[in-house]
C-alpha cells in the first residue's frame, strides 16, 4: 500500500481525475467529502413563481393569527386571577410551545416567499433543526401531562390540589422543556455528524430530518436509528399516557349517573380531546403511511399543518369553547388596566 505524504494528500483532494467512488478505497472517502456544503437552498412548498406572492400572504395571515391567538392565551392565563389553575398553567405552556414552534419556521418561509434562491446557512440550518425539535418534542410531552391533569381532575377530584400543586406544575413543565431541549440536541447533533458534500437542495421549506439524511454522502445509518428511537419513544411514551388517561376518564364519565354531571365532566376535556387527535392523528399520518403512497410533498403538507395551522387552532380550540377563557377576555377588554393590576 503507498502512503501519500502531506502535500499528495492535498493533490488527491484537489485532483479532478480522481477514480469512480466504488473503485476509490474507503481509507480516502473522506477525503473526497472535504467538498463541505455551507449552505442549503430550499426548494419552499411550490416551486412555481406565480403561487409565491399568494401563498406569502396566505401564510402571513396564519403566522398573524398563531402569534395573536397564543400572546392572548399566555396574557389572560397570567393576568386573570380565574385562570391560575394547573389545567390553565399548562395551557399557558402549551401556547408558548405552539408560539414558539410556528416562530421557528414561518419567518424564514415568509421571506423565502420574496425570494428567487431560497438559501439558508449550515449553521442556520442546524439551529433551526434543533430548536424546532425542542418545540415538537415539547408539544408531544404537554399534551400528555395536560392529559394526566384532566385524569386527576375527573377521577379524583377530592386529591387534584394535592396531586397537581405548584410545585408538581412546575417540576412537570421543567421535566417537559429538560427532556425536550436534551433530546433536540441529541437528535440535530447526530443529523448534522454525517457528511453533506454533494446536494445541497433540500426538498422542504424548511430544515427537516429526512430530507436532510437524503442529501447526505456518507453512512446515515447512525443518525436514522438515533432519530428513530427518539422519535419512537417519545410518540409511545407520550400517546400511552394520553390514551390510559382518557381511558379511565372515560370509564368515570360513564359511572356519573346525572347527564347534566356526565356533560359537565366531559366539558372540562373535550377541547383537549379535540387537539390531542388532531395533533397525533397528523403525526401517525405522516408516519404510518405505507412507503409505497409516501412522497415529499405529502410529508410538506403534513409539516405544514403540525407547524403552522395547529398552533393557529388550538388558541380557537381552548378558546371557543371555554366560559373560563371567554369570560377572561372580556374582563381583560372591558378593563385591561385593571387586569394588569390584579398580577
Amino acid at each position: 500500500m503507498t502512503i501519500l505524504k502531506k502535500n499528495s494528500l492535498e493533490f488527491v483532494i484537489t485532483s479532478p481525475f480522481l477514480p469512480p467512488k466504488d473503485d476509490f478505497p474507503n481509507s480516502y472517502m473522506d477525503l473526497r467529502n472535504f467538498t463541505w456544503v455551507t449552505e442549503f437552498i430550499l426548494t419552499g412548498i411550490s416551486e412555481r413563481p406565480d403561487l409565491q406572492i399568494p401563498l406569502f400572504f396566505v401564510f402571513l395571515v396564519i403566522y398573524g393569527l398563531t402569534v395573536a391567538g397564543n400572546l392572548s392565551i399566555i396574557t389572560l392565563t397570567i393576568v386573570d386571577p380565574r385562570l391560575q389553575t394547573p389545567m390553565y398553567f399548562f395551557l399557558q405552556h402549551l401556547a408558548v410551545i405552539n408560539l414558539g414552534n410556528s416562530t421557528v419556521i414561518a419567518p424564514k418561509m415568509l421571506i423565502n416567499f420574496l425570494l428567487k434562491k431560497k438559501t439558508t446557512f449550515y449553521y442556520e440550518c442546524a439551529t433551526q433543526l434543533g430548536v424546532f425539535l425542542v418545540f415538537i418534542v415539547a408539544e408531544v410531552l404537554m399534551l400528555a401531562v395536560m392529559a394526566y391533569d384532566r385524569y386527576v381532575a375527573i377521577c379524583n377530584p377530592l386529591l387534584y390540589l394535592a396531586m397537581m400543586s405548584r410545585q408538581i406544575c412546575l417540576l412537570l413543565v421543567s421535566f417537559t422543556y429538560l427532556y425536550s431541549f436534551s433530546t433536540a440536541v441529541v437528535t440535530s447533533s447526530s443529523v448534522f455528524s454525517v457528511s453533506y458534500c454533494s446536494s445541497n437542495v433540500i426538498n422542504h421549506f424548511f430544515c427537516d430530518i429526512v430530507p436532510l439524511l437524503a442529501l447526505s454522502c456518507s453512512d446515515t445509518y447512525f443518525p436514522e436509528t438515533v432519530v428513530f428511537i427518539s422519535a419512537a419513544t417519545d410518540l409511545v411514551f407520550s400517546m400511552t399516557i394520553v390514551l390510559v388517561s382518557y381511558f379511565n376518564i372515560a370509564l368515570s364519565i360513564l359511572r356519573i349517573r346525572s347527564s347534566e354531571g356526565r356533560k359537565k365532566a366531559f366539558s372540562t376535556c373535550a377541547s383537549h380531546m379535540v387537539a390531542v387527535t388532531v395533533f397525533y392523528g397528523t403525526l401517525l399520518f405522516m408516519y404510518v403511511q405505507p412507503q409505497t403512497n409516501h412522497s415529499m410533498d405529502t410529508d410538506k403538507m403534513a409539516s405544514v399543518f403540525y407547524t403552522l395551522v395547529i398552533p393557529m387552532l388550538n388558541p380557537m380550540i381552548y378558546s371557543l369553547r371555554n366560559k373560563d377563557v371567554k369570560g377572561a377576555l372580556k374582563r381583560f377588554l372591558t378593563n385591561p388596566c385593571c387586569s394588569f393590576k390584579s398580577m
